[in-house]
């Protein structure tokens, strides 16, 4: 059958699922308990576990009435090791009135437009999703397979081998199959051509590696935002323009100019079909357009119209209750590999959709496939596909009671980023004002020592929606010391946990808040490592502690205590200054405290600036990188200009007229390498012959782990000839080995039209201010022989006497400190009513207990097979642990019972 007006073209879609509404209340009445989990329409809360012990559900909560959010703890194998993994599961009753599936595409429901998932909720009025199909990160930003909205067909599936969809049915029913797109544009004289898709991108078609758009036809809709349809598309097409299946324009060779307008589509042909339409087309003739899916497999054909949604996805991931073989290769999305990842499946009886989504975060270290596979057999998925992963992996939900979508698990991006990805798959509720259910005090459930969090009454009604309770007049409490009511918020005091409540009237929501201590701290650090030592130094230190749980949380200024040593200084506000040097100092050492726990030291000294670069004789390459594809331009050395005729220099040359979105002109040092900097950077300068272009100018640098590290050089470009350009790094996030990669110019979409897309800007002597770390500010070089039971040692060949013989305990060897310190340099500390040993040496600060195994490194809490002992009144530390701490190398000689300590 061939379909014709009921095969609706995609305009921009319209949402029918409804925003949220709410009930106003003007008192307080009788409120149903918060939960009432049983069976009701989510089956049995144990069913996970049942089918494998490998699945363990942690928590559900209602998301709205049909949808639900379930937690899960996964645990594997890998390498011989127990691995746990946290994946999160949206169970969509299919069944339910009042829910339902759609997708989310890009911006105001547009291809070529990338957005968030959270964006993209927030735009439609999801109350939960995840993000969907795979697309071309350096392309328009188009889902390679088929998307359908509410009957509406907003994409084409591509011709690429394995590639599967999820679809719903208008009767509610799920299933996954692979289609294939067939049409084709009639003309009033009976003559016919084949439409080869809609709204899709240019591409590379399996399994014939042929130009997608060569000698083809295809339709683009106003749901195609950009004005190339597509770009790269191989030879100069014809376009014409339908409106109301009325030709109004043809362009023989040539695109024509804007966008689709929302009420006609446009044929874009090439080859072949260009001479179709220049042979049998006129303006003013009636065209009729028909197409239709078909199933690969069965050869069955697809109404859009009778659709609810689709999206495409990936290979096939389980079939009929198990793990099933992979449909394409699997290589190109690190398969074996444990990464973020992101599924939908359906149930044997058809009841329930699962959205699924793999952590990979602090707290969690992603799957590889196959595991996804057990994973979602075992929650019971009987057929289910792969979507995109890593990076794109993302989940939203709406907590209950709340109003928007939040995140539900830190990406694998960090920080609470969020890639911008080509479509979603959201969920949406159509249900009714519904009468209060229950009520639910919503804020932070933990908070720090010192912080002050704000909390509130919010409700939800028989539907699981929000209601308003602006209407309920609340008193507060807590039943215990841990935290304090100051009249607007709560604040921690202490370390413990808390019940607050909320009291209207008879009726009343309690919450536990845990207030965190230093027990529940693994490590307390800041972005800022070094700084000058010098008075009147000002730097940020802002502070961020990872807790034992995995989680990351910013510590509050208010929260912290700090130690100085070798200098007089203050913190206020999250600012360190120093006030004055101590008399012969030339290392000072800055140390937050939270409750006891120590963060990393942040190491203050003299400091000097070295030239980096002079671009004069460089031994690596130096090569330029544009995007997107369409960016092109240059890197290379040559002769300076204007005052630097007689020096070289390092010349960009850009041209960003080409392409769509945000432009970048990339200056690569070594390849995609980069080139190492000094430790413990504090600055960098650089001089710079700008071309005001109001473009962005900024630095890459990348961390040894491969993270980058982003900092603006000038913020915009204004202005023309030489510059010198200084930028403080003590905050950036430098790590030790850093490498800076690139020099950049940015050209952001928005506003791109106020800024220069063609120019070109010279580099001259890049330097770095970083600490001189010699003499007592470091390790010092030295070679140490000591013997057990011997009160004598030789330092670099001369015999010193000492007052306590290294000890051999249990295969462990102690001394007092004190000896390792004199010969490589570094201080220490005693606190006699904690029994803890802090030494500082360097960039190192370690903190020992007595009896303790535990310690921390350089703000990092660790673990040690032995710890300090006290005997015969003096204190004596395990010689390994703390020489190794320290970087000092250290060899055991059995025979004589000699230990060798070198740096």
């Amino acid at each position: 059958m061939v379909v014709r007006k009921d095969a609706k073209l995609a305009r921009v879609a319209a949402r029918s699922g409804k925003k949220l509404a709410l009930v106003t209340l003007a008192g307080l009445i009788w409120i149903q308990p918060v939960w009432n989990v049983g069976t009701e329409w989510f089956g049995p809360v144990s069913s996970a576990h049942a089918a494998s012990e490998q699945a363990v559900k942690l928590s559900e909560e209602y998301i709205t009435s049909g949808a639900k959010l379930l937690k899960y703890q996964y645990t594997t194998t890998r390498s011989g090791k127990s691995v746990k993994v946290l994946a999160d599961v949206i169970q969509v009753d299919l069944t339910n009135p009042y829910v339902h599936l759609d997708v989310m595409t890009g911006k105001e429901g547009q291809v070529t437009t990338r957005q968030s998932v959270q964006g993209m909720a927030r735009e439609t009025g999801a109350v939960a999703g995840i993000n969907g199909d795979f697309f071309s990160t350096t392309g328009q930003g188009v889902a390679l397979g088929g998307a359908v909205t509410q009957g509406t067909l907003v994409t084409s599936p591509s011709q690429l081998t394995g590639m599967y969809a999820f679809a719903v049915r208008n009767d509610g029913t799920p299933f996954i199959d692979r289609f294939e797109f067939q049409g084709s544009v009639l003309t009033d004289n009976g003559l016919a051509f084949p439409l080869s898709g809609i709204n899709q991108e240019a591409y590379i078609t399996e399994p014939d590696k042929s130009y997608s758009h060569a000698n083809k036809m295809y339709i683009y809709t106003s749901a195609w935002k950009s004005e190339d349809r597509p770009k790269d598309s191989s030879t100069t097409p014809t376009e014409v323009l339908v409106q109301g299946d009325v030709i109004q324009q043809i362009s023989i060779k040539a695109a024509l100019p804007g966008q689709v307008p929302s009420d006609g589509y446009i044929l874009r042909a090439h080859g072949a079909a260009a001479d179709f339409i220049a042979a049998n087309m006129y303006v003013g003739q009636r065209l009729d357009t028909s197409y239709r899916l078909r199933s690969v497999a069965s050869g069955q054909e697809l109404n859009p119209a009778d659709l609810k949604m689709m999206i495409g996805g990936h290979t096939l991931l389980v079939d009929q209750g198990k793990p099933s073989s992979f449909t394409r290769s699997i290589t190109s999305i690190s398969g074996s590999s444990a990464v973020a990842r992101t599924a939908v499946g359906y149930s044997k009886d058809g009841k329930y959709a699962y959205l699924i989504a793999a952590e990979k975060n602090g707290s969690s270290s992603g799957m590889t496939l196959a595991e996804l596979q057990k994973f979602m057999t075992a929650i019971g998925v009987w057929k289910g596909l792969n979507l995109d992963g890593g990076g794109s992996t993302t989940m939203v939900d709406r907590p209950l009671a709340e109003n928007e979508a939040t995140l539900t698990f830190t990406t694998s991006n960090g920080d609470g980023s969020q890639r911008a990805v080509a479509n979603g798959l959201g969920v949406y509720t159509t249900a009714p004002q519904g009468t209060l259910k229950g009520l639910k005090v919503s804020g932070a459930s933990s908070i720090l020592i010192g912080q002050t969090a704000t909390y509130s009454l919010k409700g939800y009604d028989n539907y699981y929606n929000p209601v308003d309770t602006s209407g309920i007049q609340v008193a507060w409490k807590a039943d215990n010391g841990n935290v304090n009511w100051t009249g607007e918020s709560f604040k921690g005091v202490k370390a413990g946990t808390s019940q607050i409540t909320a009291v209207s009237g008879d009726t009343k929501a309690s919450m536990a808040v845990n207030v965190l201590g230093g027990k529940d701290l693994d490590s307390l650090s800041s972005t800022t490592t070094y700084a000058p030592l010098e008075a009147g130094t000002s730097v940020s230190v802002p502070m961020t502690a990872k807790l034992k749980n995995g989680r990351t949380v910013e510590v509050p200024a208010e929260s912290l205590t700090w130690e100085f040593k070798g200098m007089k200084a203050s913190v206020s506000g999250g600012v360190l200054t120093v006030q004055s040097v101590n008399t012969g100092a030339k290392v000072a050492y800055a140390t937050a405290k939270y409750d006891g726990f120590s963060s990393t030291p942040i190491v203050l000294s003299t400091s000097a600036e070295q030239i980096w670069e002079n671009f004069e004789s460089i031994t690596y390459p130096v090569s330029f990188k544009g995007l997107p594809a369409e960016a092109t331009g240059s890197a290379s050395i040559v002769q300076g200009m204007e005052d630097r005729q007689n020096s070289k220099v390092l010349k960009l040359d850009y041209d960003l007229t080409n392409g769509v979105g945000n432009k970048f002109a990339y200056a690569e040092f070594n390849g995609t390498a980069g080139k190492s900097i000094p430790d413990g950077s504090t600055a960098m300068s650089v001089d710079v012959l700008g071309d005001s272009s109001l473009n962005w100018l900024r630095a890459e640098f990348a961390n040894p782990d491969g993270r980058a590290v982003y900092v603006d050089l000038a913020k915009p470009l204004n202005f023309s000839g030489w510059k010198t350009l200084t930028v403080d790094l003590t905050s950036a996030g430098l790590e030790p080995s850093a490498k800076l990669k690139r020099l950049y110019l940015v050209n952001l979409e928005e506003g791109q039209d106020e800024r220069a897309l063609t120019g070109s800007v010279s580099f001259d002597n890049i330097r770095f201010t970083s600490p001189v770390m010699d003499g007592d500010t470091g390790v010092q070089s030295a070679k140490v022989v000591m013997t057990v039971g011997q009160k004598s040692l030789t330092v670099n060949g001369t015999k010193q006497s000492i007052d306590v013989a290294p000890l051999l305990k249990d295969d462990t060897t102690y001394v007092p400190i004190k000896y390792v310190l004199d010969s490589f340099g570094g201080q220490s500390e005693w606190n006699s009513t904690a029994k803890k040993i802090t030494v500082m040496s360097g960039s190192t600060l370690l903190e020992l207990t007595v009896g303790k195994k535990e310690f921390t490194l350089n703000g990092a809490r660790k673990q040690s097979a032995v710890s300090p002992i006290i005997v015969d009144g003096r204190t004596l530390v395990p010689l390994r642990l703390v020489s190794e701490a320290l970087g000092i190398d250290v060899k055991w000689e059995k025979k004589t019972k000699s230990i060798t300590l070198e740096s």
